[in-house]
């Protein structure tokens, strides 16, 4: 004998439908809204450290760039120097030929890794040369005994480095298109550079 189940209201049982695979409007909704809230949060922090990154890269070429002219210039007994153009963003070294004497006739170094680039374009650059860019720096150097050169013979756009492990006095100020700087400090003393966050000289 068959026995039919019924349900409460008499009607015949049947088994429940399984759940689509899927997501609900409502669900699906929930998530974006939760998505836009932390982008909204976390996008411009990520924008900031991206920024600092930006030019403590650039700061670092420059830095390294440095030390590797002070370093040339004791070496090879030669005046050396950190080249800017201001406009192009590009960045290179040069050094002073043994034959030149008082004329500021610099060519640039050339087989050597690193002595030239190119700032990020976001990113833009210039050298101040006053006496107050730099730790204890003297007014004036006096001319070399090299070559007789001085400060006031050199372009403002250059960080010149000597043989006997000094430098003019100068900074590099580096700054976004945002706003945010870095500076770049010459020891005159020492030619060491010194990178921070700062105002200009």
């Amino acid at each position: 004998m068959k026995l039919r189940v019924k349900l409460w209201c008499g009607l015949p049982a049947c088994p429940p439908h399984p759940r689509p695979p899927g997501f609900t409007l409502i669900e699906l909704l929930v998530v974006i809204t939760l998505i836009a809230i932390l982008s909204a949060a976390i996008l411009p922090e990520m924008r900031g450290t991206y920024t600092h990154a930006t030019l403590r890269a650039a700061g670092r070429d420059l830095a390294n760039l440095c030390a590797l002219a002070a370093s040339r210039a004791v070496s090879f007994n030669q005046v050396h120097r950190v080249h800017l153009d201001p406009a192009t963003g590009r960045f290179r070294l040069e050094q002073r030929p043994r034959a030149s004497r008082r004329d500021t006739a610099f060519v640039p170094v050339r087989g050597v890794p690193g002595v030239n680039g190119q700032l990020d374009p976001r990113l833009t650059a210039r050298i101040a040369t006053r006496p107050d860019a730099s730790d204890a720096s003297p007014p004036t150097r006096p001319p070399s005994p090299l070559d007789g050169s001085t400060a006031e013979d050199l372009p403002a756009d250059a960080l010149v480095f000597y043989p006997d492990g000094t430098a003019d006095p100068g900074a590099i100020l580096l700054q976004h298109r945002d706003g945010s700087r870095l500076l770049l400090r010459v020891n005159p003393a020492t030619a060491r550079v010194r990178i921070s966050d700062g105002t200009p000289p």
